[in-house]
């Protein structure tokens, strides 16, 4: 058995495509690099990210499958589901192998599985789009936290970039402890030592623009007017806004 060790970047995924094809020798386990090797391991290679090998890999996919297909690898590695990089290790050696496209193969497993795990992302990614609820801080900044799923913040900022390009505001994601800060030039990776929320992600009153806590009044006002109490259907209302949103929502906090 052999193993591959590499820093789990997706960067890194593509050169430890690379290196299998120089060197013939592919692997049957995928690890980080802090991960133990199974038993029987007989060789672990260890992989260097490189740029330059990673995107001529990238570069030789684009010949192979279509544009659409291609970007379909990235999301699902943003899944970070167990094991998701081996399946996408396959899929792209397929891809390599083939004298045409695999992609709309669906009767191979890989490709059946990771169509799937990127219908789950997408999905996910227009459930922050969403549900996402801003709040003002004193600084002028529009704060949001929430635990998506899946690691999707990356795949919606395009979408928060065109929709407030007039305001800064920063998006963090509470479960990977990390988010993005839009200062209306560009979006900036962001961690944040000084967590001034609570576990609704409801920023500090010392912190908030002191309309805030008026707006949400309103915003809570605005949606139970809207309710009709006769059509409320509970179960299709848990399947349209999962509970596990409810706590970032200030329409669905108590008063």
């Amino acid at each position: 058995m052999v193993a591959y060790r590499y820093d789990k970047s997706f960067e890194g995924l593509l050169t430890a495509v690379f290196e299998a094809y120089v060197s013939k020798k592919f692997p049957d386990v995928l690890l980080g690099e802090n991960e133990v090797a199974p038993l029987f391991c007989d060789e672990i290679v260890d992989i260097l990210t490189d740029e330059a090998r990673s995107s001529r890999v990238w570069k030789g996919l684009e010949l192979r499958i279509s544009h659409s297909a291609l970007y379909t690898l990235p999301d699902c590695w943003l899944s970070e589901l167990p094991e998701v990089d081996m399946l996408i290790f396959r899929y792209i050696r397929k891809a390599f192998d083939a004298k045409e496209s695999i992609e709309l193969n669906f009767g191979d497993p890989d490709v059946l599985e990771l169509s799937k795990i990127w219908r789950h992302v997408q999905k996910e990614r227009e459930r922050v789009l969403q549900f996402v609820r801003f709040q003002k801080t004193a600084d002028g900044i529009y704060f949001s936290c929430l635990e998506p799923a899946y690691n999707v913040l990356p795949i919606t900022l395009s979408h928060f970039i065109d929709r407030f390009h007039d305001q800064r505001w920063i998006i963090y994601d509470a479960k990977r402890d990390y988010g993005f800060y839009y200062d209306l030039k560009e979006v900036t990776e962001i961690h944040l030592d000084d967590k001034q929320w609570n576990s609704n992600g409801i920023i500090a009153e010392s912190v908030a623009d002191t309309d805030e806590l008026l707006f949400q009044q309103l915003w809570k006002g605005y949606f139970d007017s809207m309710t009709i109490k006769e059509r409320v259907n509970p179960k299709l209302h848990r399947r349209n806004l999962p509970v596990r949103f409810w706590k970032y929502l200030p329409e669905k906090r108590r008063r």
